[in-house]
């Protein structure tokens, strides 16, 4: 069974995809039986492979397509010609039109293979491009997100210092406060005290148990 992959497709599976096609074509077979073939190869269902060929590689190939088109019509042309409908054909006749046959369709296939060679050269000289300004759109994208980090990670450090000093800062208020609260009530009970002593100090008992006013 055929595995469904769910990676993006490379320019190797897009060639096996396109060398295949061109000989189903050239051969007289469908596209179908092309599309399965190539999915049992890469791994992908040969529904991806006829949606793949149809949105974009198809549209790489046109000249060749048509030259294999060519070639399938010469190829059944070829095989009528190789056996005529007589009564009688002797077996040195057949012999010697199959060798005809095979010799064309060799020239045929190398003419096809070098054409589509070339072809698939300029194609890959313009993805090899696309896929260079890309890289190097991804390589200023990083650079840019370094500096960006660099800058985030300063950032970080001085906000760091700055919660430090906080903190620190936070910390000796806190223990002047509770200083100062501390002498405020050492102030009052002192207060407190020196009053109770004042009340004392003007007044005093009688012999009959009262308190006498001291002017």
């Amino acid at each position: 069974m055929t595995a469904v992959r769910q990676d993006a497709w490379s320019p190797d599976d897009d060639l096996i995809l396109a060398e295949v096609t061109l000989r189903h074509i050239r051969e007289g077979s469908t596209q179908l039986a092309a599309f399965e073939e190539v999915g049992e190869r890469i791994g992908r269902t040969s529904a991806a492979c006829g949606f793949r060929w149809n949105s974009c590689v198809r549209k790489r190939y046109e000249d060749a397509i048509q030259l294999a088109k060519q070639q399938r019509q010469k190829r059944n042309y070829l095989r009528k010609q190789s056996f005529p409908a007589v009564p009688h054909v002797s077996a040195v006749t057949v012999e010697q039109v199959q060798h005809s046959y095979e010799k064309n369709e060799t020239a045929a296939e190398e003419a096809i293979t070098i054409d589509a060679v070339i072809r698939f050269l300029r194609s890959w000289k313009t993805t090899y491009q696309d896929l260079t300004r890309h890289i190097k759109g991804l390589e200023k994208e990083l650079k840019d997100k370094d500096e960006e980090l660099f800058d985030l990670r300063v950032d970080n450090e001085r906000l760091s210092k700055e919660v430090n000093n906080v903190q620190i800062d936070y910390r000796t208020v806190n223990d002047d406060y509770k200083t100062l609260i501390q002498i405020m009530d050492r102030a009052r009970r002192l207060a407190s005290m020196n009053e109770e002593e004042e009340v004392k100090s003007r007044f005093k008992m009688d012999a009959n148990g009262n308190l006498e006013r001291i002017e």
